[in-house]
């Protein structure tokens, strides 16, 4: 703009912003000292006419009140003129709630209860134990078969399971403690982590736990990722290539269960397990299993370390140690103490 100055004092501002097509209201906009902004906000002065805090006050109890916490502001309002009653304008009723977030709602709203998330981890096979219930399709609409899985958590083994042709705590109590004795269990060695279906939380499943010494823990309501072992297990299972559309009877689905759970455990190579089976795992054969890896990868390096470019290769390892729900680090502030 000292350009357009310079040059109005030559030729005057006219002239001056023709020649450089600049419009004349902008030259003296730029002239303008800046306005001072105001510091504070005038406050904004109360009409007479409104009501007082006590009045809303009072307005608000008789709105929230049992008899017309479930009515609109104008039913409430005519309902205390019939009754010749005026508190205030019907409008004023609805500016009142809005103003206390009240215009949805006005009942008391029922608390739900702070479920706490589990917490759980496993460095060793039989230390956590998830298990759940599955549909599998039978040969007609609605008729289904339920499939129970017990799935070791860090082992990702399948030590247990059954095929059925209903929910029963009572079959889950039978094939638990079942597999307890087939694994060995003692007491205080063992959590069981399962959602919150009815068989899950059965009372005589809670009296089994408690018997055998196992620490039961569920999944918060309506969170699926609380039990994301046993989930991610079934869907290995329906997305294999041969799983069927629907199963054409009980041990037509048993049948196909055996065959696959052989799989899973014994041949599948769990990308979570250093490319291990979970039978390698859960019998404690990891150590073996990945020295003679160690060993063949040595080998292939020594005869072409060209095609190594990180340097001599390593099998993957085992996790140390498998969450469900790892806790998040808290992370300290510089300068704050604790």
């Amino acid at each position: 703009m000292a350009t357009v100055k310079d040059l109005a004092h030559a030729v005057g501002i006219r002239a001056a912003c023709e020649a450089l097509g600049l419009p004349r209201s902008r030259f003296y906009r730029a002239e303008q000292p800046p306005m001072p902004k105001p510091t504070t906000q005038p406050a904004r002065p109360t009409p007479p006419r409104a009501l007082s805090p006590a009045e809303k006050e009072h307005v608000r109890e008789v709105l929230d009140s049992e008899r017309f916490q479930d009515q609109a502001p104008r039913e409430v309002y005519a309902t205390l003129l019939d009754e010749g009653l005026y508190v205030c304008s019907w409008r004023t009723m609805y500016h009142l709630l809005d103003e206390y977030d009240e215009v949805r709602e006005r009942r008391n709203q029922a608390s739900h209860p702070v479920y706490v998330k589990p917490e759980l981890v496993a460095t060793a096979p039989n230390q956590l134990w998830s298990w759940d219930i599955t549909k599998l399709l039978g040969p007609e609409k609605w008729l289904y078969y339920y499939l129970y899985v017990i799935l070791d958590v860090y082992s990702r083994y399948v030590p247990g399971w059954l095929i059925a042709e209903r929910e029963s705590a009572e079959l889950a109590e039978e094939l638990l403690a079942t597999t307890c004795v087939k694994q060995g269990i003692v007491r205080e060695q063992l959590t069981v982590h399962a959602d919150n279906g009815g068989p899950m939380i059965a009372h005589t499943l809670t009296q089994l736990f408690s018997d055998l010494g196992i620490t039961p823990s569920h999944s918060r309501p309506h969170v699926s990722d609380d039990n994301p072992y046993s989930e991610a297990q079934f869907k290995t299972m329906k997305y294999r290539p041969d799983y069927p559309e629907r199963f054409g009877s009980s041990p037509d689905a048993r049948r196909w269960a055996q065959a696959f759970f052989n799989w899973y455990n014994n041949e599948h190579h769990h990308s979570a397990l250093g490319l291990l089976t979970p039978a390698v795992v859960h019998s404690g054969q990891a150590p073996a299993v990945l020295a003679e890896r160690q060993r063949v990868l040595t080998a292939a390096y020594a005869a072409h370390p060209e095609r190594f470019v990180k340097g001599p290769p390593t099998p993957s390892a085992l996790p140390k140690e498998v969450w469900i729900n790892r806790p998040q680090p808290v992370l300290e502030l510089p300068g704050v103490a604790h």
